[in-house]
C-alpha cells in the first residue's frame, strides 16, 4: 500500500478515537496556528510521508472538533464511518461529476440517490435534483428555475434576456436564514424584493397575512419561501395551507429545509412537515441530519423543464447518450467531485429505520438537554425544543443578561468540554442549542450539564 495513504487512514482513525473523550476546543490564537502552519515553499518539495505526517501535527491544534458529540453550537452533523470511508473512496476514484460520459457509475449513482431521497423526504417522483455544495447553492439553483417560471409565465426569458427591464420579483417571507438572502443577490432578484410576512403567536407565518400581500399585486412575479425547521427555534411555517394559498395567486413555494427537511424521514415527526409534497422546490444539506462529510447540499425541483432551462448550456464537445442524466444540466457547477458516493453509502447502511432513528435521537437529547438546563439556576429556556434547535439565556442577578450570557457560554467553552455558539433573537443575546450528531450520547448530556454547573458556580 502507498505508505501516504496507510498513514493518513491510520491518524485519520486516530483522530476519530479523540472526539468522544477529548476536547472539542481548543485556546490557540490565530497567530499560534499560523506559526506552526506557515512553511517556507521549497525548490525541491518534500517526502510525501513528511508532508502528510507535519500537517496531521501542525493543523491538529487549530481544529475546532464539530464532528465531537459535544459540539453544539452549529447545526453541523458529524459523519458516519461508512461516509466517511465512502468519501475517501471518492477522492481516490476522483471521478468528475459533470456528465455521464465523464464517469458513467457517478451519474447512475446520482440518480438512484436522488430517487431514494425523494422517497424518503416525501417528496414527488418527478421532481428534478442537483447535488450541490451545500443548502447555499441548493437555493441558488431552486430559485433560479423559480426566476425562470414566474418570469417565462410574464413572456420574460431571463436566460437570454437577462433582469435588466424584466418584471420585478417579490419574494415572500417570515423567519429565514441569510443564505436565502445570499442567494437572491446572486440571482440578481436583491434583497430589497423581500416583503417580510408576519408571524403567528407561536411561529410559523401568519397565513391571512400571507393571502392579505399576495391580494396586493396578483399579477406580480412572486416566490414564497417558507422554513422547513428554522435555524433558532426550527418552527415549521404551515406548508400545506400556505402552498394552496400561494398556487391559487400563481406563486411559486420555495422550500428551506436545510435540516429540518429530514424530520419527514420519521414518522414521529413527519406531521410538522405536512403538505411538503406540494411545494415547488426544496433545499437542503446532506452534510447535516444524514452526518455525511461536507460539500453535500441538494437542491429539487417540481418542475424539471424549468430547472434545466435554468441551469443547462450547450457545448459542443458534449458527448450524447440516450436514456442517461448529464449531471452539468442541472446544477450551476461544471466540473465537481462525486459527492453522491457518500450518500450512497450513507443511505444504504442505515435504511429507512437508521435515518429516522439518527433524527430521533437528536430530538430526544436535545430536550434531555434542555429540561436538565431549566433546573439550573439563572437559567431561562426561551424557546423548548420542536425538533433538535432550542435557545435558552443565562440570568445576570444586575440585569445585564446578555453580557451573563456571553460570559457562560466563553467559560463552557474554553473549558473544552462543549462548545456553543450565541446570537440575538428577539433583541436578546442567546445561546442557541443545535444537535445534530449521531455520536450524542446521554453520556455527553450530563457531561455538558455539568460543564453548566461549573461555569454558573465559577
Amino acid at each position: 500500500m502507498n505508505p501516504e495513504l496507510e498513514r493518513a487512514a491510520s491518524l485519520a482513525a486516530q483522530y476519530l478515537e479523540t472526539l468522544d473523550s477529548g476536547k472539542v476546543s481548543q485556546e490557540l490564537d490565530a497567530d499560534t496556528i499560523r506559526a506552526s502552519l506557515q512553511k517556507d515553499l521549497t525548490e525541491e518539495g518534500l517526502p510525501p510521508l513528511q508532508v502528510i505526517e507535519e500537517l496531521a501535527r501542525d493543523a491538529r491544534g487549530g481544529l475546532l472538533n464539530t464532528a465531537s458529540g459535544r459540539f453544539f453550537g452549529w447545526v453541523i452533523g458529524g459523519a458516519t464511518p461508512v461516509s466517511i470511508a465512502a468519501d475517501w473512496l471518492t477522492s481516490t476514484w476522483d471521478q468528475n461529476a459533470a456528465t455521464y460520459a465523464c464517469s458513467p457509475t457517478t451519474a447512475i449513482i446520482e440518480e438512484i440517490v436522488a430517487g431514494w431521497l425523494k422517497d424518503l423526504l416525501g417528496l414527488p417522483q418527478h421532481a428534478s435534483s442537483a447535488f450541490v455544495t451545500g443548502c447555499q447553492m441548493a437555493h441558488v439553483t431552486a430559485l433560479a428555475a423559480a426566476r425562470h417560471q414566474v418570469l417565462a409565465d410574464q413572456g420574460w426569458l431571463v436566460e437570454e434576456q437577462g433582469m435588466a427591464g424584466s418584471p420585478p420579483i417579490r419574494v415572500l417571507v417570515a423567519e429565514h436564514h441569510e443564505t436565502l438572502l445570499r442567494a437572491l443577490r446572486y440571482l440578481g432578484i436583491g434583497t430589497n424584493a423581500v416583503t417580510r410576512i408576519a408571524e403567528q403567536p407561536d411561529g410559523g407565518i401568519d397565513v391571512a397575512a400571507l393571502e392579505k400581500e399576495l391580494k396586493k399585486t396578483p399579477d406580480m412575479p412572486t416566490i414564497v419561501s417558507l422554513a422547513a425547521g428554522d435555524l433558532n427555534r426550527g418552527i415549521f411555517d404551515p406548508i400545506d395551507s400556505v402552498c394552496d394559498i400561494a398556487h391559487a395567486h400563481n406563486a411559486w413555494v420555495h422550500i428551506d429545509g436545510a435540516f429540518g427537511l429530514w424530520a419527514a424521514a420519521s414518522e414521529r415527526l413527519r406531521h410538522l412537515t405536512r403538505g411538503i409534497e406540494k411545494a415547488d422546490s426544496w433545499a437542503t444539506d446532506a452534510h447535516k441530519w444524514l452526518n455525511v462529510p461536507y460539500d453535500n447540499g441538494i437542491a429539487f425541483v417540481a418542475h424539471p423543464d424549468a430547472h434545466r432551462i435554468a441551469m443547462s448550456i450547450p457545448a459542443p464537445y458534449k458527448v450524447e447518450v440516450k436514456n442517461v442524466r448529464d449531471q452539468f444540466d442541472w446544477s450551476p457547477e461544471w466540473s465537481r467531485r462525486a459527492r453522491a458516493i457518500p450518500l450512497y453509502a450513507a443511505l444504504r447502511a442505515l435504511g429507512r429505520r437508521g435515518v429516522a432513528g439518527i433524527v430521533e435521537r437528536c430530538c430526544e437529547l436535545t430536550r434531555e438537554l434542555v429540561s436538565q438546563l431549566e433546573t439550573l439556576p439563572g437559567v431561562e429556556v426561551l424557546s423548548a425544543p420542536i425538533i433538535n434547535q432550542a435557545l435558552v439565556r443565562f440570568l445576570d442577578p444586575d440585569g445585564d443578561h446578555d453580557a451573563r450570557t456571553d460570559e457562560i457560554i466563553q467559560r463552557v467553552n474554553q473549558g473544552g468540554e462543549a462548545w456553543f455558539g450565541a446570537t440575538r433573537w428577539h433583541d436578546m443575546r442567546v445561546m442557541r442549542i443545535s444537535l445534530s450528531n449521531h455520536r450524542t450520547t446521554s453520556e455527553d448530556i450530563d457531561r455538558v450539564v455539568e460543564a453548566f454547573q461549573a461555569a454558573l458556580r465559577a
